[in-house]
């Protein structure tokens, strides 16, 4: 199977106190970086996250956005700190004694000095926390790899296009290199015999100068090298890997691809194989520019 690096998957998760959003997008890059938003009280399931987020993606710049609502409202308790209260209450009638103040000491008053009264959050099941946010993470990562895979799927089909229309090139070059040499040797014979008016040729001189230009111009190797590299990418899309992607060999074996065709090139004298091996590199590029996208 044939996984995109961009996707997108939601998923919100619910109970009667609180809901869950999780939000996954990616776009294609050579690593997998996570980058993760999330409300504090998640920051003790960060590890957890990770882990649970890597069973989906293996490469690819994903931002995961995780957003929380609590619909009870017991999340926040008022605490009342006497000994600190009495501190207070102490020091304000020493201070009123001091300098014969009269002071009436109101508990509104002394409910305002500070931490006196706090508020601090009641303490969260952390389990059942993170059952929910489990789930939702990966109901989100079940869609997240549904995209991915579609996607997928429209870019095995358009680069199988490209290969056969690749092989259609390599196919043409390789009928066309043996007549090359053909026409040389001719081209070769009748400018010798003009040269040389009715004087006898020597054949093996000729068959030499012959032999010298079809090793200079000689694809054969690239060409067999080409194919092979075709029919790996060919078998790489149709098979596909699960447990690894192939996003990194596929791209390699671009890069050789476009090796072969750049010999192709720089070797060639006839205008029509030229005119293949440039299509050649062109189509190796739109393939390259593809496969930056597959996992």
């Amino acid at each position: 199977m044939i996984y995109s690096m961009t996707g997108f998957g939601r998923s919100e998760v619910s109970d009667d106190k609180r809901k869950i959003t999780v939000e996954i997008k990616s776009v294609n890059n050579r690593y997998l970086d996570l980058g993760i938003k999330m409300p504090r009280k998640f920051n003790v399931f960060d590890a957890q996250i990770r882990n649970t987020l890597k069973q989906f993606m293996k490469r690819g710049k994903t931002d995961v956005f995780i957003t929380y609502d609590d619909f009870s409202k017991t999340d926040t308790s008022v605490k009342y700190n006497a000994g600190i209260a009495a501190e207070y209450f102490a020091h304000l009638k020493t201070i009123a004694k001091e300098f014969e103040l009269v002071e009436e000491i109101s508990a509104s008053a002394l409910s305002r000095y500070p931490e006196v009264l706090t508020t601090e959050e009641a303490p969260q099941d952390e389990d059942a926390l993170w059952e929910l946010l489990e789930k939702a993470l990966c109901e989100a990562g079940k869609m997240f790899v549904a995209s991915r895979e579609r996607e997928g799927t429209f870019l095995q089909k358009d680069l199988l296009e490209k290969m056969d229309a690749m092989r259609r090139d390599v196919d043409l070059i390789t009928e066309r290199s043996p007549v090359i040499i053909e026409e040389y040797k001719k081209k070769l014979k009748e400018k010798v015999k003009d040269l040389l008016q009715d004087k006898q040729i020597e054949e093996s001189r000729l068959l030499t100068e012959v032999t010298l230009f079809a090793d200079k111009v000689a694809v054969d190797e690239e060409l067999v090298r080409l194919n092979s590299h075709i029919e790996a990418v060919r078998t790489a899309l149709e098979t596909g890997d699960e447990k690894e992607g192939i996003g990194r060999r596929l791209d390699f074996l671009a890069q050789e691809m476009n090796r072969e065709a750049n010999t192709i090139l720089s070797k060639s004298t006839d205008v029509t194989i030229a005119d293949s091996a440039i299509n050649l590199k062109t189509g190796i590029e739109k393939v390259r520019e593809q496969i930056q996208n597959i996992e």
